[in-house]
């Protein structure tokens, strides 16, 4: 126990970098997720064609070999160079945009034509019906499983260690090998845990904030 209080700060300094990689991360890709939602819905077959060959290579390869390929590939090749965190910071944000875009598409095919043909009746323009109609009822519908991949955001923060940034999983590993103990290990899932949980609870205030609406309409 007097051991680990020696590296315990360091492992609470990696919790950081690991809360900054899944902020920026969330922040920068559930944005960009809904315009490659919307352009694969495109009728313009081109950019339909282009944003679904992003989430298909975003979403068919390892989120390992993404982080070695932007920082190894583009300094070998390019000579582009960045530092280990913002090559982490900007391969899960692409990353996860795709996989937002995903949802928010399940979400937007979710809504009954009808409420298309509706808002066409009343004079609507198509940008009215977007944002005003149709957008509004994704974000609802869609907030389960955005939650879902908020949580697998938090553990897959993890995989930055690879590529030389010091979050909590790099942090505990040289916890573990200073004092040849597997203790580190446990005070790393406790931080993890308090993380998902803390979410855990934003997301049920989300839901309850959503279905308080939810029930006003029908009244």
């Amino acid at each position: 126990m007097e051991r680990i209080g020696e590296f315990l700060p360091f492992m609470l300094e990696g919790s950081v970098t690991t809360v900054q990689v899944f902020a920026i991360t969330l922040v920068l890709s559930l944005p960009l997720g809904l315009p490659l939602a919307l352009g694969s819905n495109s009728r313009f077959k081109p950019l339909s064609f282009l944003c679904k060959v992003y989430i298909w290579i975003f979403r068919g390869t390892p989120l390992m070999l993404q982080l070695w390929f932007f920082y190894f590939f583009f300094p070998f090749y390019f000579n582009i160079r960045m530092d280990a965190f913002t090559t982490a910071a900007i391969t899960f944000v692409l990353n996860y945009a795709s996989y937002f875009a995903e949802i928010y598409r399940g979400g937007i095919n979710s809504i009954d034509k009808g409420q298309y043909e509706a808002a066409h009746a009343l004079g609507l323009s198509g940008r009215q019906t977007l944002f005003d109609i149709i957008l509004p009822q994704t974000m609802k519908a869609t907030l389960p499983p955005i939650v879902n991949e908020a949580i697998t955001l938090v553990k897959d923060t993890a995989l930055v260690s690879a590529i030389a940034v010091v979050d909590l999983m790099k942090a505990t590993n040289s916890a573990v090998n200073r004092l040849t103990s597997l203790e580190p290990f446990f005070y790393a899932a406790i931080i993890y845990l308090l993380m998902t949980f803390v979410l855990t609870l934003i997301a049920g205030r989300l839901e309850k904030h959503f279905s308080r609406y939810d029930a006003k309409e029908e009244w």
